[in-house]
């Protein structure tokens, strides 16, 4: 183990956040407002303990795809950790355990927040709340990738952890340079996200903090009643169409525009994708409207769209409160809350990639069971799958489903006073953030006991880094050699 390597690149990441720390603080200097002091504390601490390592490491050492590993989800760790600090040396409703919940909830894209009343924060606080959505969308992994040499065998491996192998099938390029497009696409889906939003009438605070969260698919907002407090159609449109694109296949939408032709969307998972958003959020919209939740067609319909792509895509955005709805349409929000969009996006989730792979597996196993002598194969677009190619895959859906019941027990046995157990920690791996009923679209987390906020961050870490690399990390550190 390189502790010099480790120390380095995890400053790096905490210098990130000391960046953003910074800019709130500034904000809120102009402003005159009351977190002024908890920002310049947090960015200090945040700054020196960034900065120590490169007093002592003046060369970037090589790391080994063991430090690589450590480096990641250390990473990660700090950053909840010292993300947390303006919200506790604030003070209000945060106590420890709730910032830590905001601070993990931000960074993992999840959007859950424990807050009541929003608008009650100061603007440079709110600001430092989105920025943590935008830092962890692009991923520590990310910001960290781009400081490893582009010829590191290290590169490309970590880089499985920000974009699974999945997100590699849809397009062709080079490996090293899948970070950039990554990235690329990133700031472009935010840049555009934001000009939108001032177009169609967000002050510029607003237009900021909402572009950070829908390119994140994150969810955090600057109001109360979310994206329903703009009452404007048109944000809603807008808001729809980004978190679609923000949970497309980043590299697809890369050749899209490099190739000026719309074949690369073309492809099954996409197709797949996009025909599920559509049959749920027509089966959504009858149902709301036979109920009698709305009394117009166009109201249930917009409504049904909105709150499915805002589960499916993981970001969080609410334009009403579902938590009134019926049975059916908040089964179709649990169930694309598991599913959520493609790899090599900012979503979390199973993937729908490994649903295509998971339903293609099992077709050939009946048709084999069918015809045992015959040979078959797995095809998704032009690629040939192999048992080497599927089994990780239906594993990981094996493993997501067991945590997602695993934690529905600790919480049934420990401290579920409201019945959240099972739908909130679907919500929580999946990255989503609302869930249904009293910690639906327009609640909060807040009435939960510390014990269940604690549970939830966890799922919600295992959930952004796809798990694997957590177990990796945990394995090393109990092995001998």
């Amino acid at each position: 183990m390189n502790l010099k390597a480790i120390s380095r690149n995890v400053g790096v990441a905490l210098l990130v956040s000391a960046l953003f720390m910074f800019i709130s603080m500034i904000v809120s200097l102009i402003e005159g407002d009351s977190a002024f002091t908890a920002l310049s504390i947090s960015f200090a601490i945040t700054f020196i303990v960034g900065v120590f390592p490169f007093i002592f490491v003046r060369r970037a050492p090589k790391i080994s795809l063991k430090d690589g590993y450590i480096i990641i989800v250390l990473s990660w760790i700090l950053s909840f950790v010292f993300g947390m600090l303006p919200y506790a040396l604030w003070g209000g409703p945060f106590t420890l355990v709730n910032a830590w919940f905001e601070s993990v909830s931000g960074f993992t894209t999840t959007g859950a927040t424990i807050l009541e009343d929003i608008e009650a924060l100061p603007d440079s606080l709110l600001l430092w709340r989105s920025s943590t959505h935008f830092i962890g969308g692009l991923g520590v992994v990310v910001f960290l990738l781009l400081i490893i040499p582009s010829s590191s065998p290290v590169r490309l491996r970590l880089s499985n952890m920000e974009l699974s192998s999945l997100s590699r099938d849809g397009y062709s390029t080079r490996a090293n340079k899948t970070v950039y497009i990554f990235t690329s696409v990133y700031l472009g889906i935010f840049a555009l996200a934001f000009i939108s939003y001032l177009i169609a009438g967000m002050s510029p605070f607003d237009a900021l903090n909402h572009a950070f969260s829908v390119g994140a698919t994150g969810g955090f907002s600057t109001k109360n009643l979310s994206i329903g407090h703009f009452d404007s159609l048109a944000i809603d449109l807008i808001t729809i169409f980004f978190m679609i694109a923000s949970s497309v296949h980043f590299g697809l939408i890369f050749m899209t525009l490099a190739t000026r032709t719309l074949r690369p969307l073309r492809n099954p998972v996409v197709r797949l994708y996009l025909g599920g958003l559509v049959v749920a959020s027509a089966i959504t919209a009858v149902s709301l409207k036979i109920d009698g939740i709305y009394d117009s067609w166009g109201r249930s319909i917009l409504n049904a769209s909105f709150h499915v792509v805002s589960y499916a895509s993981t970001t969080g955005f609410a334009i009403a409160d579902n938590s009134t709805w019926p049975l059916i349409p908040c089964f179709i929000l649990l169930t694309v809350s598991m599913i959520c969009g493609m790899a090599g996006s900012t979503t979390g989730g199973l993937k729908i990639d490994r649903i295509l792979i998971l339903i293609k597996a099992i077709w050939m196993q009946i048709k084999k069971t069918l015809a045992p002598s015959a040979m078959f194969e797995i095809r998704v677009g032009r690629r040939v799958l192999h048992d080497e190619d599927i089994y990780p895959h239906v594993l990981y859906i094996s493993m997501y489903i067991l945590l997602v019941v695993v934690s529905m027990i600790i919480g049934l046995f420990t401290a579920d006073v409201g019945g959240h157990a099972v739908t909130a920690s679907i919500a929580a791996l999946g990255n989503v953030g609302p869930s249904i009923g009293e910690i639906g679209s327009l609640g909060n987390y807040n009435a939960e006991t510390a014990t269940m906020k604690l549970l939830f961050c966890f799922d919600m870490f295992l959930g952004r880094v796809e798990i694997y690399p957590v177990f990796a990390v945990i394995a090393m550190l109990f092995r001998r050699k």
